[in-house]
């Protein structure tokens, strides 16, 4: 199908292009079904192809991140409004069960706050006194990470929590479709992905939101590689809270130690998580476990390898139990 390019703004010349009426996708409703599709197939994969641009911006603020939270008390902080906020409420409530981020350093602050039955408050979006109060209200500071996500960054609630998260310290991330908006200027951190306007104008949740959610995938994804929570490519702080994810721990420390199940399972069982498990395969007791993790500041290859090193030759990582 051939698309006519040209945008109608429904505002003014600065109307944020995310809320652009696209020339192309006039009489949608009268496509057949496959044309439809191939529409927004075609704009999620723009929105996809995007992000690498933001790519470095995106590394800057993993590594500011993860030096921020890995002194151990630092929380991360999501904030937004509207489909930006519940899809980062959702890569934030995924952090627990993937990765065991405990809940004291978790916090969601979406505008009007979650009813996933009666929907979103929409007009909480313009209560910034109400934003800066929840910021306020959840003791921001200097140890906390704190993401803005904003279509058209210019989510008055999302914007004053980063301008007050800012002035206390904090550190501050904003992403957003919209270049130079005020969330950008807000945040120490502006990481913009422009993904033009909508097949239906001003729905957000389609390319904008697929290009948020692929950005705060990669982040939170790669802060947790960072803190340790992964070995080579396996989330060895899962949480095993079904038979399917105690499986798969297993088979994790089957993977790591180099033992069969039978091995893993009992150690796990005896030393309760797969890092202190793969630790005691590796010939150490409790007290030697508890130690390398503090010293090693929980990373589980940090600790093997000092572990490795201090015995010498001839003592493998993780072989058998003592």
């Amino acid at each position: 199908m051939l698309y006519k390019s040209s945008m109608i703004p429904i505002h003014d010349d600065d109307a944020p292009r995310t809320e652009d009426v696209a020339r192309r996708y006039q009489g949608l409703d009268t496509w057949p079904t496959l044309d439809i599709l191939e529409a927004l197939w075609s704009s999620q994969s723009r929105a996809t192809a995007a992000c690498v641009s933001a790519l470095p911006a995106l590394q800057r603020a993993v590594d500011g991140a993860v030096q921020r939270l890995a002194n151990g008390a630092g929380r991360l902080v999501y904030a937004g409004a509207g489909s930006a906020g519940m899809i980062a409420a959702l890569d934030a409530t995924e952090l627990p069960p993937t990765f065991n981020w405990p809940a004291s350093r978790l916090v969601v602050l979406v505008a009007g706050g979650l009813d996933f039955q009666h929907g979103q408050d929409q007009s909480a979006e313009d209560d910034a006194a109400g934003g800066r109060a929840r910021a306020v209200d959840s003791g921001l500071g200097p140890s906390d990470v704190v993401l803005g996500v904003s279509a058209s960054g210019g989510s008055p609630y999302t914007v004053a929590i980063a301008e007050e998260a800012r002035a206390r310290g904090a550190l501050t991330i904003a992403i957003t479709s919209r270049p130079g908006s005020p969330l950008m200027r807000a945040a120490e951190h502006a990481i913009a992905v422009p993904t033009g306007a909508e097949v239906i104008a001003g729905s957000t949740r389609l390319a904008a939101g697929t290009a948020q959610k692929l950005l705060l995938n990669m982040f939170s994804t790669a802060v947790m590689v960072g803190l340790g929570a992964v070995y080579d490519n396996l989330m060895i702080d899962m949480r095993p809270d079904n038979a399917k994810l105690r499986q798969r721990q297993t088979a994790i420390v089957v993977s790591i130690a180099k033992v069969d199940p039978a091995l893993a399972a009992d150690a796990l069982a005896r030393h309760g998580d797969v890092k202190r498990a793969v630790l005691g395969l590796a010939g150490m007791s409790t007290d030697e476990i508890e130690a390398a993790l503090a010293s090693a500041g929980g990373n589980l290859r940090t600790a093997l390898s000092r572990s490795s090193s201090a015995r010498g030759p001839g003592r493998g990582e993780a072989q058998s139990e003592p």
